[in-house]
Protein backbone atom coordinates (compact mmCIF):
# COMPACT_ATOMS: atom_id res chain seq x y z
CA UNK A 1 0.00 0.00 0.00
CA UNK A 2 2.86 2.40 0.74
CA UNK A 3 4.16 1.98 -2.82
CA UNK A 4 0.72 2.80 -4.20
CA UNK A 5 0.57 5.87 -1.96
CA UNK A 6 3.89 7.42 -3.03
CA UNK A 7 2.15 10.08 -5.21
CA UNK A 8 0.03 11.06 -2.20
CA UNK A 9 3.08 11.39 0.05
CA UNK A 10 5.00 13.40 -2.55
CA UNK A 11 2.10 15.82 -3.08
CA UNK A 12 1.55 16.27 0.66
CA UNK A 13 5.22 17.08 1.23
CA UNK A 14 5.17 19.45 -1.76
CA UNK A 15 2.28 21.33 -0.13
CA UNK A 16 4.35 21.89 2.99
CA UNK A 17 2.70 19.36 5.28
CA UNK A 18 5.32 18.13 7.79
CA UNK A 19 6.65 14.65 7.02
CA UNK A 20 5.72 13.36 10.47
CA UNK A 21 2.08 14.35 9.92
CA UNK A 22 2.08 12.70 6.50
CA UNK A 23 3.58 9.47 7.84
CA UNK A 24 1.10 9.35 10.71
CA UNK A 25 -1.75 9.76 8.22
CA UNK A 26 -0.36 6.99 6.01
CA UNK A 27 -0.59 4.55 8.92
CA UNK A 28 -4.39 4.86 8.64
CA UNK A 29 -4.40 3.35 5.11
CA UNK A 30 -6.62 0.30 4.61
CA UNK A 31 -6.90 -2.18 1.76
CA UNK A 32 -10.20 -2.29 -0.08
CA UNK A 33 -11.76 -3.93 -3.13
CA UNK A 34 -13.18 -1.64 -5.80
CA UNK A 35 -15.87 -3.22 -7.99
CA UNK A 36 -16.64 -1.73 -11.39
CA UNK A 37 -18.46 -2.86 -14.56
CA UNK A 38 -15.27 -2.37 -16.59
CA UNK A 39 -11.60 -2.86 -15.79
CA UNK A 40 -9.20 -5.73 -16.21
CA UNK A 41 -9.79 -7.62 -12.97
CA UNK A 42 -11.75 -10.84 -12.61
CA UNK A 43 -15.52 -10.88 -12.34
CA UNK A 44 -16.43 -11.26 -8.66
CA UNK A 45 -20.12 -10.42 -8.68
CA UNK A 46 -22.83 -8.46 -10.37
CA UNK A 47 -25.32 -5.68 -9.95
CA UNK A 48 -28.81 -7.11 -10.13
CA UNK A 49 -29.46 -10.46 -11.73
CA UNK A 50 -31.73 -13.14 -10.28
CA UNK A 51 -32.35 -13.02 -6.53
CA UNK A 52 -31.30 -16.44 -5.24
CA UNK A 53 -31.90 -17.25 -1.56
CA UNK A 54 -32.27 -20.37 0.59
CA UNK A 55 -35.90 -21.41 0.96
CA UNK A 56 -35.91 -20.73 4.71
CA UNK A 57 -34.65 -17.13 4.40
CA UNK A 58 -37.52 -14.61 4.50
CA UNK A 59 -37.98 -12.19 1.62
CA UNK A 60 -35.73 -9.17 2.34
CA UNK A 61 -37.48 -5.92 3.21
CA UNK A 62 -35.43 -3.81 0.77
CA UNK A 63 -34.50 -3.87 -2.94
CA UNK A 64 -31.81 -6.24 -4.18
CA UNK A 65 -28.65 -4.36 -5.23
CA UNK A 66 -25.77 -6.75 -5.84
CA UNK A 67 -24.22 -10.14 -5.13
CA UNK A 68 -20.52 -10.80 -4.49
CA UNK A 69 -18.74 -14.13 -4.88
CA UNK A 70 -16.47 -14.03 -1.83
CA UNK A 71 -14.26 -16.88 -3.06
CA UNK A 72 -13.43 -14.78 -6.15
CA UNK A 73 -12.14 -11.78 -4.16
CA UNK A 74 -8.33 -11.55 -4.33
CA UNK A 75 -6.57 -12.66 -1.15
CA UNK A 76 -5.84 -9.67 1.08
CA UNK A 77 -8.09 -7.34 -0.91
CA UNK A 78 -9.57 -6.12 2.39
CA UNK A 79 -8.67 -6.39 6.06
CA UNK A 80 -12.21 -7.55 6.91
CA UNK A 81 -12.87 -10.99 8.44
CA UNK A 82 -15.10 -11.99 5.52
CA UNK A 83 -16.22 -15.57 4.90
CA UNK A 84 -13.86 -17.40 2.55
CA UNK A 85 -16.63 -18.42 0.17
CA UNK A 86 -20.32 -18.16 -0.56
CA UNK A 87 -22.18 -15.13 -1.88
CA UNK A 88 -22.76 -11.84 -0.10
CA UNK A 89 -26.06 -10.26 -1.11
CA UNK A 90 -26.59 -6.53 -0.55
CA UNK A 91 -30.00 -4.90 -0.25
CA UNK A 92 -30.82 -1.20 0.07
CA UNK A 93 -33.48 1.45 -0.34
CA UNK A 94 -31.41 4.53 -1.29
CA UNK A 95 -33.42 7.16 0.52
CA UNK A 96 -32.63 8.83 3.85
CA UNK A 97 -34.06 7.64 7.17
CA UNK A 98 -32.80 7.10 10.73
CA UNK A 99 -33.76 3.43 10.56
CA UNK A 100 -31.76 0.82 8.70
CA UNK A 101 -32.38 1.18 4.96
CA UNK A 102 -31.08 -2.18 3.82
CA UNK A 103 -29.69 -5.54 4.83
CA UNK A 104 -27.02 -8.13 4.09
CA UNK A 105 -27.40 -11.87 3.54
CA UNK A 106 -24.59 -14.40 3.28
CA UNK A 107 -25.42 -17.56 1.33
CA UNK A 108 -22.76 -20.19 2.15
CA UNK A 109 -21.23 -22.14 -0.73
CA UNK A 110 -23.21 -25.23 -1.68
CA UNK A 111 -26.47 -24.00 -0.13
CA UNK A 112 -29.62 -24.87 -2.10
CA UNK A 113 -31.33 -21.69 -3.30
CA UNK A 114 -34.55 -20.72 -5.04
CA UNK A 115 -35.24 -17.66 -7.17
CA UNK A 116 -37.36 -14.99 -5.51
CA UNK A 117 -39.50 -12.14 -6.76
CA UNK A 118 -37.26 -9.06 -6.55
CA UNK A 119 -40.31 -6.86 -5.90
CA UNK A 120 -41.67 -8.98 -3.04
CA UNK A 121 -40.51 -6.30 -0.57
CA UNK A 122 -42.96 -3.81 -2.12
CA UNK A 123 -46.35 -5.16 -1.05
CA UNK A 124 -48.12 -2.05 -2.35
CA UNK A 125 -46.69 -2.14 -5.87
CA UNK A 126 -45.93 1.59 -5.87
CA UNK A 127 -44.81 2.99 -9.21
CA UNK A 128 -42.03 4.90 -7.45
CA UNK A 129 -40.52 1.65 -6.22
CA UNK A 130 -40.86 -0.09 -9.57
CA UNK A 131 -39.10 2.86 -11.23
CA UNK A 132 -36.35 2.66 -8.61
CA UNK A 133 -35.70 -1.01 -9.31
CA UNK A 134 -35.67 -0.38 -13.06
CA UNK A 135 -33.09 2.39 -12.57
CA UNK A 136 -30.71 0.22 -10.54
CA UNK A 137 -27.53 -0.80 -12.39
CA UNK A 138 -27.26 -4.28 -13.88
CA UNK A 139 -24.35 -6.42 -15.03
CA UNK A 140 -21.06 -8.05 -14.01
CA UNK A 141 -18.65 -6.43 -11.55
CA UNK A 142 -14.87 -6.70 -11.89
CA UNK A 143 -12.53 -6.25 -8.95
CA UNK A 144 -9.42 -4.15 -8.39
CA UNK A 145 -7.42 -4.50 -5.18
CA UNK A 146 -7.05 -0.90 -3.98
CA UNK A 147 -5.95 1.22 -1.06
CA UNK A 148 -8.15 3.56 0.94
CA UNK A 149 -7.39 6.65 3.05
CA UNK A 150 -9.88 8.64 5.13
CA UNK A 151 -12.14 10.88 3.04
CA UNK A 152 -13.28 12.73 6.19
CA UNK A 153 -11.39 15.29 8.21
CA UNK A 154 -13.37 16.11 11.37
CA UNK A 155 -15.09 14.36 14.26
CA UNK A 156 -18.89 14.09 14.05
CA UNK A 157 -19.33 16.86 16.60
CA UNK A 158 -20.95 20.32 16.33
CA UNK A 159 -17.58 22.07 16.63
CA UNK A 160 -16.04 19.88 13.91
CA UNK A 161 -12.73 19.26 15.66
CA UNK A 162 -9.92 17.68 13.56
CA UNK A 163 -9.40 13.96 13.88
CA UNK A 164 -7.48 13.10 17.08
CA UNK A 165 -3.74 13.00 16.45
CA UNK A 166 -4.15 14.52 12.98
CA UNK A 167 -4.21 18.34 13.24
CA UNK A 168 -3.55 18.63 9.47
CA UNK A 169 -6.44 16.33 8.57
CA UNK A 170 -8.20 18.91 6.38
CA UNK A 171 -5.09 19.45 4.26
CA UNK A 172 -4.37 15.72 4.05
CA UNK A 173 -7.90 14.93 2.87
CA UNK A 174 -7.51 17.65 0.22
CA UNK A 175 -4.31 15.94 -0.97
CA UNK A 176 -6.16 12.61 -1.16
CA UNK A 177 -8.94 14.22 -3.19
CA UNK A 178 -6.39 15.57 -5.68
CA UNK A 179 -4.33 12.37 -6.02
CA UNK A 180 -6.88 9.60 -5.56
CA UNK A 181 -7.86 9.31 -9.23
CA UNK A 182 -4.31 8.26 -10.09
CA UNK A 183 -4.00 5.86 -7.15
CA UNK A 184 -7.37 4.23 -6.44
CA UNK A 185 -10.22 5.68 -8.54
CA UNK A 186 -13.67 5.63 -6.99
CA UNK A 187 -15.87 2.78 -8.20
CA UNK A 188 -19.61 2.29 -7.86
CA UNK A 189 -19.17 -0.44 -5.23
CA UNK A 190 -16.41 -0.75 -2.63
CA UNK A 191 -15.79 -3.53 -0.12
CA UNK A 192 -13.92 -2.49 3.03
CA UNK A 193 -11.75 0.61 3.38
CA UNK A 194 -13.16 4.01 4.30
CA UNK A 195 -16.64 5.29 3.56
CA UNK A 196 -17.10 8.09 1.07
CA UNK A 197 -19.98 10.23 -0.14
CA UNK A 198 -20.56 13.29 -2.30
CA UNK A 199 -20.17 15.99 0.37
CA UNK A 200 -18.24 14.61 3.32
CA UNK A 201 -16.97 16.17 6.54
CA UNK A 202 -17.07 13.44 9.19
CA UNK A 203 -16.85 9.66 8.93
CA UNK A 204 -20.09 8.13 7.57
CA UNK A 205 -19.46 5.03 9.68
CA UNK A 206 -19.21 7.17 12.83
CA UNK A 207 -22.39 8.97 11.79
CA UNK A 208 -24.19 5.65 11.30
CA UNK A 209 -23.27 4.12 14.66
CA UNK A 210 -25.73 6.12 16.85
CA UNK A 211 -28.53 5.22 14.44
CA UNK A 212 -27.45 1.57 14.49
CA UNK A 213 -27.46 1.50 18.30
CA UNK A 214 -30.91 3.11 18.37
CA UNK A 215 -32.26 0.64 15.83
CA UNK A 216 -30.74 -2.28 17.75
CA UNK A 217 -32.37 -1.15 20.98
CA UNK A 218 -35.74 -0.66 19.29
CA UNK A 219 -35.73 -4.06 17.60
CA UNK A 220 -34.15 -5.99 20.46
CA UNK A 221 -31.02 -7.30 18.76
CA UNK A 222 -29.65 -10.40 20.44
CA UNK A 223 -26.20 -9.63 21.84
CA UNK A 224 -24.15 -6.55 22.72
CA UNK A 225 -24.20 -3.43 20.57
CA UNK A 226 -21.29 -1.01 20.94
CA UNK A 227 -21.55 2.76 20.63
CA UNK A 228 -17.77 2.94 20.02
CA UNK A 229 -17.09 3.54 16.32
CA UNK A 230 -13.79 1.65 16.70
CA UNK A 231 -15.87 -1.54 17.01
CA UNK A 232 -17.55 -0.97 13.64
CA UNK A 233 -16.28 -1.37 10.08
CA UNK A 234 -17.44 -0.41 6.64
CA UNK A 235 -18.62 -3.59 4.93
CA UNK A 236 -19.55 -1.93 1.63
CA UNK A 237 -20.19 1.43 -0.03
CA UNK A 238 -22.44 1.95 -3.04
CA UNK A 239 -22.21 5.20 -4.96
CA UNK A 240 -25.68 5.13 -6.46
CA UNK A 241 -25.70 5.95 -10.17
CA UNK A 242 -29.39 5.69 -10.92
CA UNK A 243 -31.63 8.29 -12.55
CA UNK A 244 -33.54 10.06 -9.80
CA UNK A 245 -31.13 9.01 -7.07
CA UNK A 246 -27.98 10.78 -8.23
CA UNK A 247 -25.85 11.92 -5.32
CA UNK A 248 -27.01 9.09 -3.04
CA UNK A 249 -24.56 6.80 -1.26
CA UNK A 250 -25.39 3.65 0.68
CA UNK A 251 -23.15 2.50 3.54
CA UNK A 252 -23.41 -1.02 4.95
CA UNK A 253 -21.71 -1.08 8.37
CA UNK A 254 -21.29 -3.87 10.89
CA UNK A 255 -19.52 -4.56 14.17
CA UNK A 256 -16.24 -6.36 13.46
CA UNK A 257 -17.13 -9.09 15.98
CA UNK A 258 -20.48 -9.65 14.26
CA UNK A 259 -18.75 -9.90 10.90
CA UNK A 260 -16.29 -12.47 12.24
CA UNK A 261 -19.22 -14.41 13.74
CA UNK A 262 -21.17 -14.24 10.43
CA UNK A 263 -23.98 -12.26 12.10
CA UNK A 264 -24.95 -10.41 8.95
CA UNK A 265 -28.46 -9.93 10.34
CA UNK A 266 -26.85 -7.33 12.63
CA UNK A 267 -25.55 -5.15 9.79
CA UNK A 268 -26.91 -1.59 9.58
CA UNK A 269 -27.51 0.33 6.36
CA UNK A 270 -27.36 4.12 6.23
CA UNK A 271 -28.00 6.41 3.28
CA UNK A 272 -26.62 9.83 2.41
CA UNK A 273 -28.40 11.78 -0.33
CA UNK A 274 -27.43 15.17 -1.70
CA UNK A 275 -30.07 15.70 -4.41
Amino acid sequence: MRDRLRPFRAEAIARGIPADDVERWLTTARPCATLTPDGEGPVVGRFGGPLLLPADVPDPAHPFVASIDLAALPAGATDLPLPADGHLLLFAYPEVDDDTMGSVVHVPAGTAVVERDKLAWDSFGWEHNVAMMEAFPQGPLRVTADVSLPCHKVLPLPDGRPLPGHPRSEELVAVWESTRAGIAPVGPLQIGGYADEEAIESDPVANAVPCAVKAAQASGWDGPVSDDVADWVLLADWQVDAEGWEGATVHWVIQREDLAARRFDRAFTSVYHNP
